[in-house]
C-alpha cells in the first residue's frame, strides 16, 4: 500500500508517509516504502494484545484505588489517573488492529477516526504529565518529607490533575480538529489521516508535520524524561543516605534503587525508538537529513514496530505496580476476596506501616515511576 501510515504515524499523529501529500511523494516515491506483509497479521495480535492486558491490568488498579479511599495516598491518586489515561488509550486498539489487517482501511467513520485519535494523543500526554507529578510527589515526601506539607495536600493535588488533563487535553487537540477519513483511490480503500488543507497550503504541509512532530517529542518525552531522572537522582541521593548507618538494610537500598533504575528504564526504552524514529523521519523530510533509500524504507517499516513498543508501556504499569509494590498488591488480593490467604501479609504491612512510618513511605515511593 505504500506506507500510509496509520500505525505510528496516525495514532501518535505525526508520521505522514502518505503519498497524497506531494511534499513527501518527490521523496518517499523514489523508494520502496511497501510494509512488511508480516506487519498487517503481527501488529493486530500485539495490540488486541496489549489491549485485553491494558484493559484488564489498569481496570484492576481504578478499582483498588477506588475501593482504598479511606487510606489512599496522593500517589493513590495519581495512579488512578495514569491507570484512567491507560485506559481511555487501550479501548481505541480494537479500532487500530482491525484498521491494520484491513491493510489500513478505516471502516469505521469520521468520528471514530477524531475521537481514538484524540484519546490515543490525550493518553499519551497525560501519562506522560501523571508520571511527572508522581516523580515530584516522591521526591517531596523523600527529599523534603517535613517541609512539603502545604505541596502535597489534597487541594495541591486535585489542582495539579486538573491542570494535567486541561493541558494533555489542549495539546491532543490537533488530533480531533485535523485528523479525518479520505479516501485512497489508488489503493481504494479509506484512511483515517491528518488533513492540513484548512490552515495550511501542501506546500507548507511539512513545517505543520515538523512542528507539531517537535511539539510531540519535546513535550511528551523529553521534558518528563529530563524531569523524572532529576527527581530520582535527588531521591537515589536520598535513600542512600538514609541506609549509610543502617547496616541491615542494605539489601533493601540496593532493591530500592534498582527499582528506581528498572521503572525509569521501562519507560525510556518503550518510548525512545518511537521518538527517535519519528525525528530522524522529519529531519529528513526537512532536509535538515539526507536518508538514503534503504534507510527510508527500513525507518517507514520499523516505526509501526516502535509504536507498539511505546503502546505496550499502558498495560506494563499495572504490572510494575503489582510486582514491586507489597501494599498495592495486598490491596488489589484484599478488594478481590482473597482476604483469608494474605491475612498475615496484610497485618504484617500495616504493622510495619505504622511503626516505621519514614522507612514506608521511602519503601512506597520506588513502585510510582
Amino acid at each position: 500500500m505504500g506506507s500510509d501510515y496509520p500505525i505510528g504515524g496516525e495514532e501518535y499523529d505525526y508520521a505522514y508517509y502518505s503519498n497524497e501529500y506531494s511534499n513527501e511523494s518527490d521523496i518517499l516515491d523514489q523508494c520502496d516504502n511497501s510494509d512488511w506483509n508480516l506487519s498487517f497479521s503481527l501488529l493486530p495480535v500485539l495490540y488486541m494484545l496489549v489491549f485485553v492486558l491494558g484493559l484488564s491490568g489498569n481496570g484492576v488498579v481504578i478499582f483498588t484505588v477506588w475501593k482504598a479511599k479511606p487510606k489512599r495516598r496522593s500517589a493513590d491518586t495519581y495512579i488512578g489517573n495514569l491507570a484512567l489515561a491507560d485506559l481511555a488509550f487501550v479501548v481505541t486498539l480494537p479500532l487500530w488492529a482491525t484498521y491494520t489487517a484491513l491493510g489500513f482501511h478505516w471502516p469505521f467513520g469520521s468520528a471514530l477516526c477524531k475521537l481514538s485519535s484524540y484519546l490515543v494523543l490525550l493518553n499519551m500526554y497525560a501519562s506522560v504529565f501523571c508520571l511527572s507529578c508522581l516523580s515530584f510527589d516522591r521526591y517531596l515526601a523523600i527529599v523534603h518529607s517535613l517541609s512539603s506539607a502545604r505541596l502535597r495536600s489534597r487541594s495541591s493535588m486535585f489542582i495539579s490533575l486538573a491542570i494535567i488533563w486541561l493541558l494533555a487535553g489542549v495539546l491532543a487537540l490537533p488530533s480531533l480538529i485535523l485528523r479525518d477519513t479520505r479516501v485512497d483511490r489508488i489503493n481504494n480503500i479509506t484512511v483515517c489521516d491528518m488533513d492540513f488543507s484548512s490552515v495550511s497550503s501542501k506546500q507548507n504541509e511539512q513545517f505543520w508535520i515538523g512542528g507539531l512532530s517537535l511539539l510531540n517529542t519535546v513535550l511528551g518525552f523529553l521534558i518528563p524524561v529530563l524531569l523524572m531522572t532529576v527527581f530520582y537522582c535527588f531521591i537515589g541521593g536520598k535513600v542512600t543516605m538514609h541506609f549509610q548507618n543502617l547496616k541491615k538494610e542494605e539489601q533493601k537500598k540496593k532493591r530500592l534503587l534498582k527499582i528506581i533504575i528498572t521503572l525509569v528504564v521501562v519507560f525510556a526504552i518503550c518510548w525512545l525508538p518511537f521518538h527517535i524514529l519519528k525525528t530522524i523521519h522529519f529531519l529528513n523530510l526537512m532536509d535538515f537529513l539526507y536518508l538514503s533509500c534503504p534507510v527510508q524504507s527500513l525507518i517507514v517499516r520499523l516505526h509501526p514496530y516502535a509504536t507498539c513498543l511505546a503502546y505496550i508501556n499502558s498495560c506494563l504499569n499495572p504490572f510494575l505496580y503489582a510486582f514491586f509494590d507489597l501494599r498495592f498488591r495486598s490491596q488489589c488480593f484484599f478488594f478481590f476476596g482473597l482476604k483469608k490467604t494474605i491475612h498475615g501479609q496484610i497485618s504484617n504491612t500495616s504493622s510495619s506501616l505504622s511503626a516505621q512510618t519514614q522507612k514506608s513511605e521511602i519503601h512506597s515511593f520506588a513502585t510510582k515511576v
